[in-house]
């Protein structure tokens, strides 16, 4: 029996946050992918072409913020879904692509699963190719 499975990229410099969140994922299902800083995440994205969505933090290690990786994947891999999460969700992050989701921090797993799981089932409502049946 073929069951559809999702790919998550998890982009998070706080190890224990991005264990965590890597865990909750695991646990729920996804098979997830971590990256530590936004070029890791870019490396992933090049070396990985299953990845169906891609949960960041804003304030990242080095010359790139969670908004650049997600303008970035917004205009090179629209397929590929983005949550940007921080505490400044709102007003302050009104530069992130309009395709991405912002979740406020703190969250919890559930609201973090939910976010995932309808941003998932969006883009798979509108057809997108990323989100084929995979064994």
């Amino acid at each position: 029996m073929n069951t559809i499975r999702h790919t998550v990229l998890v982009v998070e410099d706080e190890a224990l946050i991005r264990f965590a969140v890597a865990d909750a994922l695991e646990d729920a299902g996804y098979d997830v992918l971590e990256a530590a800083s936004v070029l890791e995440a870019i490396g992933q994205l090049g070396l990985n072409e299953d990845i169906d969505l891609v949960v960041t933090d804003v304030d990242m290690p080095g010359a790139l913020s969670g908004i650049d990786l997600a303008k970035m994947i917004s205009e090179c891999a629209p397929h590929i879904g983005v949550i940007v999460s921080s505490a400044r969700c709102g007003e302050e992050l009104t530069d992130i692509p309009p395709t991405a989701h912002c979740l406020p921090k703190p969250c919890t797993a559930a609201k973090m699963l939910s976010t995932v799981e309808n941003m998932l089932k969006g883009r798979a409502l509108v057809g997108d190719e990323s989100f084929r049946r995979r064994a």
